[in-house]
């Protein structure tokens, strides 16, 4: 069954994915793109002055979060060409899933009932940093869930095989260096099927490959729900 169809069937049945207070009035969307001038022309590479211009722009829009990204051909991977592309391969920008920019430490939630496929710290500048990969099951279908940019202190106690009841907090957002020095926010993606991977997986693609990527990971706020992404 296809899942995007499977994922909105069940709409009612997803709890948050965060443990925060994200009002839709206090929450905007976010355009990290290069037709957005002040990304543009900001120097991306120094994590704090990112984190002044994430709050620069969530301060123009009157909000304290965040959220967007979902196929979006982004600007801001080149501030690790070693990470997303280099003169010989052609960069990677074109996001499969959707940020969530908000205060390091708000604690991360299974939407549904799940299990903890693997866990890892994808450690370098730009990576994930600590990232958990937890598996569900809908009608029969299984498929996946990835939360990167988290903090170390609870990968540890992870394990995999474990069980997770909806709503149960499982990590938290991490804090930079540790979250793959960015500025603090929760990666969330979903995965029809991981290729075999473990603890990781392609959250940045080829712009030219969108179609079979967007097949691949169908777009989260069909779980997120987040009006502002509508």
């Amino acid at each position: 069954m296809n899942l995007s169809f499977l994922l909105r069937r069940h709409q009612a049945e997803f709890g948050p994915v965060l443990a925060a207070d994200l009002n839709p009035a206090t929450m905007t969307r976010l355009d990290l793109t290069a037709g957005n001038p002040v990304v543009a022309q900001a120097d991306l590479r120094d994590t704090p002055q990112f984190e002044m211009l994430i709050e620069q722009l969530l301060s123009a829009r009157q909000a304290t979060v965040g959220v967007g990204g979902y196929l979006e051909n982004r600007v801001i991977y080149r501030r690790s060409p070693g990470l997303f592309g280099d003169p010989v391969v052609p960069a990677r920008s074109l996001h499969l899933g959707v940020d969530v920019w908000l205060p390091a430490g708000v604690p991360v939630l299974a939407p549904l009932p799940a299990r903890v496929h693997s866990r890892q710290d994808n450690v370098g500048f730009g990576d994930y940093g600590p990232t958990v990969i937890l598996e569900h099951e809908l009608e029969g279908t299984w498929f996946y869930t990835l939360y990167g940019h988290l903090s170390r202190k609870e990968l540890a106690d992870l394990t995999p095989g474990q069980e997770l009841a909806k709503g149960q907090a499982f990590a938290t957002v991490g804090p930079f260096p540790e979250n793959g020095d960015w500025p603090p926010h929760l990666h969330f993606q979903v995965m029809a099927d991981l290729q075999g991977r473990s603890g990781d997986f392609p959250g940045v693609a080829l712009p030219e490959e969108r179609e079979q990527w967007a097949a691949l990971c169908p777009d989260p706020n069909l779980i997120l729900q987040y009006p502002c992404l509508d």
